[in-house]
This record gives C-alpha cells, structure tokens and sequence, in this order.
C-alpha cells in the first residue's frame, strides 16, 4: 500500500513507513497530514529496502514486528548501506523491553515509540528528526563544496564521478568529462599577487555555472583545474559545450588586470555509450592527457577524443 500527502516536491519531507498494519498506514497518513510530509507506507522489509535504492525519504518509521525479515535486520541493512546510512529512523513497535530498545539504539535507531504510542508525541518526536536530516544534510553538502569557487569540490567529484559513470555503463548512455586549466596562472599569481588569483579561480567557477547547461556538474578539482561531467553527452555535444565555456572565458575583464585576459585549456574525453571496460579512473586519465595535448598544442584550446567499449583512446578532433 502506497500512499502519499501532499504533492511531491524537492522541499517536502518525505516519511517511508515500514510496518505490516494497514490500520497503522491508516493513522500515520491521517495524523501527520499537517505536517506537511509525503508519505509511503510499505508492508514489508524487502519492499522498503528495495524502494530505497531509488527514493531517499527524509524520515524512516519502522516497526520491528514484521513477517519475513524483521525490523532489526532492516535497521542493520540501513545502517550498513553508506548510501541510506544517515536517514534518521525512529522505530514504532509493540516491543516494550529494554533490551529491544537498546539492540534498535546499537544498530543506528535515533528514537524509539512504544505502541499504542502518542500522536501529539510521535507528532514531536517526527519533527526533530526532520529537522536532524535537515541538518545533516546541509553539513553534508557543505563538507563537499569548495570554499573558494562555491562549486563542488574534489570529494565530491570523485564520488559522484563514479556514480554517473556506472549509470552510464549500465544503461548503455552517452557521458563526457571536460577538465579546464587555467592558463599561466602561476604567473597572474607572481605578477597581480594571491588575491588576484583567488579572483581568477572564482570567476572561472562563475562562468562555469553561468555556462554550463542544468544537467552538467561543474567541480573544482584543485589549484587551477577544474572538472565538468557532462550526463547523456556524446563527444561532439560535449566538444560544442566547452568551446563555448572556452571562448566566454576569454572575452572576461578582470578587475585587477584588465590589460590581461585569462584562457582556459580544455580536455574532454566522451563516449556516445559508455563501456563498461572503462573505469572511472581511466576516464580521468584520458581527459587528462587530452588537456595535456591542448597545452602542448598552444593552449586555449579543446582536445577531444572518444573512449568505447575498452579504454582504448580514438581521435575524434
């Protein structure tokens, strides 16, 4: 049984009820109605677990009395999965021991609600753990955008890097990956000093997200380099992409040294459907060596080549 309240949207809490009752799905969707949440309601562990793998709820309620496997081996696969480790879960049961409770606050519970329980109580007890997902998200997040740029930062990148990658090789879709450096930029550092630099890094950052297009995730690598994966992107959309993020870089006006423009040089590597060969690390070599190519070719410059089937490299421009 599935049902939800109020319409989806990006800033909706969102409740997954994990319990066997149809009279509890019942109670919960009528009494936390004013709370302003979406809720779904499953009967059984493996029906939440595998609606999880797709929908990340801000909020797990949880009963541990469920035919099948039980509400202490859900909790344990939560806990364990680092993707649905950090969603809060308050578990409702029946089971009133202090043993019980003890074995759900072990395994990663953050509350625990004896039935029949509260509703002015569960009410409560729900909010503060929405307002803890809240949180731990935003630190989150923050723990993985640069100070600097206000893009993501590296850790970021590589994880989700690796992710649009295993999307890509599984679904057969095309993908790209551009990685820009910024042109003699030791010698705007030597020549303008520090501040000026850290104002070419920003402005980078700035027109990337200016640039780029909504699906693209634009990231600072580190120092000068920046990274921009491209989902759903053939080579030559990807080649078209960054020379124009290219050229609106070199008509910037710096406010500290006018006189100087700032180029870019760009490596991209793409394919038109992802091998499953191809390793999120060989994709990054490969830009690699595409920017490589476009600084030993005079700089402000594309290099783009096509990675197929095996990580093997096909010069496509």
């Amino acid at each position: 049984m599935t049902t939800s309240v109020a319409q989806p949207e990006s800033d909706v809490p969102s409740i997954l009820v994990i319990d066997d009752s149809v009279d509890v799905h019942r109670l919960l969707t009528a009494r936390l109605k004013s709370e302003g949440v979406q809720i779904t309601c499953v009967k059984t562990g493996e029906e939440g677990l595998r609606l999880l793998r797709d929908n990340r709820p801000t909020l797990i309620l949880l009963d541990l009395v469920i035919p099948g496997m039980d509400g202490f081996e859900i909790l344990r696969r939560i806990k364990d999965d680092p993707k649905t480790m950090d969603i809060p879960v308050i578990v409702l049961s029946g089971l009133s021991s202090p043993q019980d409770k003890v074995t759900a606050f072990d395994l990663g519970a953050v509350d625990y609600i004896c039935k029949p329980f509260d509703l002015t109580e569960l009410r409560v007890r729900v909010r503060a753990a929405i307002r803890l997902s809240r949180l731990l998200t935003m630190l989150a997040q923050r723990a993985q955008i640069d100070g600097l740029t206000g893009l993501y930062n590296r850790a970021h990148f590589d994880a989700r890097w690796r992710e649009v990658v295993a999307t890509a090789s599984r679904k057969a879709r095309p993908i790209s990956l551009a990685v820009f450096d910024a042109d003699h930029f030791k010698s705007i550092n030597d020549t303008y000093g520090h501040p000026a630099g850290d104002a070419v890094l920003v402005g980078i950052g700035a027109a990337l997200q200016k640039a780029c297009r909504a699906s693209d995730i634009p990231c600072r690598f580190g120092g000068e380099e920046f990274c921009l994966i491209m989902p759903d992107t053939t080579p030559e959309d990807a080649l078209l992409v960054c020379d124009r993020i290219r050229l609106s870089m070199g008509e910037m006006v710096w406010s500290r040294h006018p006189e100087r423009k700032v180029t870019v040089s760009i490596g991209i590597v793409g394919s038109h459907a992802a091998g499953a060969e191809a390793s999120a690390a060989q994709w990054l070599e490969a830009a690699d060596k595409n920017l490589y190519r476009a600084k030993q070719g005079g700089r402000n410059r594309c290099e783009m080549s096509v990675l197929e089937g095996t990580p093997r490299l096909a010069k496509a421009g």
